[in-house]
């Protein structure tokens, strides 16, 4: 029977101790890729899983499909069956402070000793160096990078609209694992995987850094920045929708001044070339908003599609439950959270041939595979009551 998902990591074992995003992150993409992701709880529970508000999303969605055992690692019976878990494993995904891991039994050395193919991913604020003790969030290293200048106005430093670093740091530390598993494949041999935080927030202001050391001047924030384009801006249309436009070509340049009856600017003489456009888009900009403002935005859209404009709405993230080409087959998966409620959520952004997307999977209860996946293991009832923190439940 041919193939008819894209599970390249089937029978991979993932065993992943971590909360919040990034770890959790890099666990989903490993899954996603048909890895068995064994989430490891305290007896309470990860408590990302009781967030409400903008948290509350957290849990669920960078847990689809994972598997739930709860163990106390406060207990030498916790400990003593995490390694008979990890002896079973082929990666570990955690996210703790370097300090707290070898009360866990957790040394990254001492791991990588006793188990020399096991893969460790530690996702972490920062690499080895000056700052690697230190605590890191999102906005703490988008702050020192330069990103929030970057995207605030001039004065208003301002955090990106996602958790886009932990989601970016969950995937660099989903790539090193799987570079890490196909050299294993040639040596035999695990690795200890270190991610950070902060330098993944580095990556994402490389383009600034690199203009700073090309021409010597720091970049302004983007919302004041040097345009390197005629045309790109939000615009208010004749309904009531903007539209971002953009013209970056020469050819671009000349369809959208012919769309939008702004022909004459093709023949004046300040306006020849890009660099010029660029220079005098002080006065070309209001007459192009203009000429928009005179349109609907459903007008547009068509006219823009039509002839190659770069063009958007100016979208809400729930806009994108009515988008069509997310609602295309295989756009959304549906996870169902343990209460049966269902949600709907971004499957990987790629395809490989024509396969199915592998299904994200539902939203385990805290513990929910504690039993099957340590009596897998040959622990008996009592073992895995007291080492999951709920000794005399098996009496």
């Amino acid at each position: 029977m041919p193939d008819t998902e894209f599970k390249p990591l089937d029978g991979i074992r993932v065993v992943e101790m971590s909360h919040m995003i990034m770890g959790p992150a890099c666990g989903m993409f490993l899954g996603l890729l048909g890895a068995e992701v064994i989430k490891v709880e305290p007896p309470g529970g990860d408590k990302t899983r009781y967030l409400q508000g903008m948290g509350r999303p957290m849990h669920p969605l960078f847990n689809r499909g994972k598997k739930s055992v709860c163990l106390d690692l406060k207990t030498d019976a916790g400990r003593q069956v995490l390694h008979r878990l990890l002896e079973t494993a082929d990666v570990l995904v955690e996210n703790f402070r370097d300090s707290a891991l070898p009360g866990m039994g957790l040394d990254p050395q001492g791991l990588r000793t006793r188990y020399p193919r096991l893969i460790l991913s530690g996702c972490k604020g920062f690499l080895e160096g000056p700052y690697q003790h230190r605590t890191a969030l999102d906005e703490v290293v988008q702050m020192m990078t330069g990103l929030a200048y970057m995207t605030g106005p001039p004065g208003q430093p301002l955090r990106v609209g996602s958790s886009a670093n932990d989601i970016m740091g969950g995937l660099f530390g989903a790539f090193a694992v799987l570079a890490a598993l196909l050299e294993r494949q040639q040596t035999g041999q695990g690795r200890t995987i270190r991610v950070g935080l902060f330098e993944n927030c580095l990556l994402l202001v490389a383009q600034h850094m690199v203009q700073f050391e090309l021409d010597g001047t720091n970049p302004p924030p983007m919302p004041a920045r040097d345009f390197s384009w005629p045309v790109y801006d939000v615009f208010d249309t004749g309904s009531d929708r903007q539209l971002f436009i953009g013209a970056v070509t020469d050819g671009q340049w000349h369809t959208i001044t012919g769309l939008l009856g702004l022909e004459h600017l093709r023949d004046d003489p300040r306006l020849q070339g890009r660099e010029a456009q660029i220079a005098a888009r002080d006065w070309t900009i209001p007459l192009f908003a203009e000429a928009v403002a005179r349109r609907t935005a459903d007008e547009l859209i068509a006219m823009f599609e039509a002839h190659g404009i770069p063009f958007s709405t100016i979208a809400r993230p729930g806009d994108m439950f009515d988008d069509p080409h997310v609602l295309r087959p295989g756009g959304l998966a549906t996870s169902h959270m343990p209460d049966g409620q269902a949600f709907r959520a971004p499957a990987l952004p790629f395809r490989v041939d024509d396969l199915d997307p592998a299904p994200a999977g539902d939203i385990a209860t805290v513990g929910q595979d504690t039993e099957a996946v340590l009596g897998g293991l040959g622990l008996t009832g009592e073992e895995i009551a007291a080492s999951s923190g709920r000794a005399g439940a098996a009496a």
